[in-house]
């Protein structure tokens, strides 16, 4: 085994067969969080079973050879006062679990118990499906849910990133147990899995642990990969989604940089800029000065190739013009106008300090530390980020801003009473 990191407050052991375990150990606090992070998510799946990776995140929880009923898995860790779930995104699925630190040995028995010997019974599978359709639809009956999934449509089309996470019920409903069984053994191996655990704990005894429940894992072979994802827009996209709604739910998008450049702190900056509390600048003149929402934000979404910017806004119908005109306004003054020196400044202040106010729980620690080894197989201190948010200047900021904020890259989704797509192609004008 060897352990790395040894001028920062964590620790990371490799086991011999790639399964990688860091810690943060806590002063303090009285609860241990764990983490289990599978390199393996929703743009790893072939699009006519799309959806696999969350139905299977699903399913772990229905019951193992030890504990054949859900009821016993959930009673377990929250009969000590703890709390369990999991959570599938486009690169990764993770399973966690806070509990008192006693009873840390427990929700890791518990956890790596469903990870590897889940029976996935076919009659709970097709129950769980049904439960999933449900899902899917409350996303569809939800406006503003739903044009978060058809803003990615608009952006990559049929491509990994552009896919629901949860599916559709067509590719859900082709996924039999013979289909998931194999997703699951060729996917969820030993140098995809990064064990995080953060709070009242010792390194060695969760090392003891992973060795004990994951250090017999076989590597697998077979294992899906993504595709690169091409960006071909030349121009203005506008999808509208025809409803009888009460209040009108856009999106306004743009390709952006993958997390796997250093830009990406440039990038977090113009974000932080844009939509980091209520004094930044889409809540301040969209909401507080023009009145024309109730919410606004927005946030980038990087992933290993490519990235997306997305500003989110909920309006009166009438006023979706003078909406979508303001927040293309947002984006041309900052591509065009140099952020004042104070304004970045606050930015930073207000990043910084809440980075920091950020990692005061258990778990935030631990998904701090798998998240980063999980993505970019380094854990940076956030005194370490904190120097890289320092060093972004205003003219990176302008710079990227210009990149990123061009006429032929945004794309927009509209949920509501609208059919005349060119009218709101013509607005999309930096």
């Amino acid at each position: 085994m060897v352990s790395t990191l040894p001028e920062t407050p964590y620790e990371k052991t490799t086991l011999p067969n790639g399964v990688r375990i860091v810690t943060g150990p806590m002063t303090g606090v009285k609860s241990a969080s764990l983490i289990f992070y599978y390199g393996v998510g929703s743009r790893y799946e072939p699009a006519g079973i799309a959806g696999v990776s969350h139905f299977l995140e699903h399913m772990l929880f229905k019951g193992t050879e030890r504990r054949p009923h859900p009821m016993m898995i959930s009673q377990e860790v929250e009969g000590v006062g703890g709390v369990l779930n999991a959570a599938t995104g486009r690169e990764s699925t993770n399973y966690w679990a806070k509990v008192p630190s006693t009873h840390f040995a427990l929700a890791f028995d518990v956890l790596a118990d469903i990870l590897r010997n889940s029976v996935i019974d076919a009659a709970e599978l097709d129950k769980e499906r049904s439960v999933i359709f449900e899902e899917i639809r409350s996303i569809q009956d939800s406006p503003e849910e739903l044009v978060h999934e058809v803003i990615d449509e608009v952006v990559w089309g049929e491509q990994g990133v552009g896919r629901s996470i949860a599916g559709s019920e067509e590719t859900v409903g082709t996924v039999d147990r013979a289909g998931m069984v194999d997703f699951w053994r060729r996917n969820y191996g030993p140098d995809r899995l990064v064990v995080a655990a953060a709070g009242d704990l010792q390194h060695d005894a969760v090392v003891e642990l992973t060795d004990r429940f994951f250090g017999d894992l076989e590597p697998v072979t077979g294992s899906n990969q993504w595709e690169t994802t091409l960006n071909t827009q030349n121009e203005p996209r506008v999808r509208l989604v025809q409803r009888e709604t009460e209040q009108a739910h856009l999106c306004l998008a743009m390709p952006a940089l993958p997390y796997t450049t250093e830009r990406r702190y440039v990038q977090s900056t113009i974000e932080a800029v844009l939509s980091s509390g209520m004094s930044s600048r889409l809540f301040q003149e969209i909401r507080e000065k023009r009145g024309l929402v109730y919410s606004v934000y927005g946030y980038f979404r990087p992933y290993a190739d490519v990235g997306q910017g997305v500003v989110y806004a909920g309006t009166d119908l009438e006023r979706v013009e003078e909406t979508i005109t303001a927040t293309v306004g947002e984006l041309r003054k900052l591509r065009d106008e140099p952020v004042p020196a104070d304004e970045l400044r606050r930015t930073k202040d207000l990043r910084n300090g809440r980075l920091l106010m950020g990692l005061e729980d258990s778990r935030s620690v631990a998904g701090w530390i798998g998240s980063q080894e999980a993505t970019y197989g380094e854990i940076r201190t956030p005194e370490q980020v904190m120097e890289k948010i320092e060093a972004v200047t205003v003219e990176e900021v302008q710079e990227l801003a210009g990149e990123l904020f061009r006429d032929e890259r945004l794309s927009l989704a509209l949920v509501g009473p609208y059919d005349d797509e060119p009218k709101f192609r013509d607005l999309l004008r930096l």
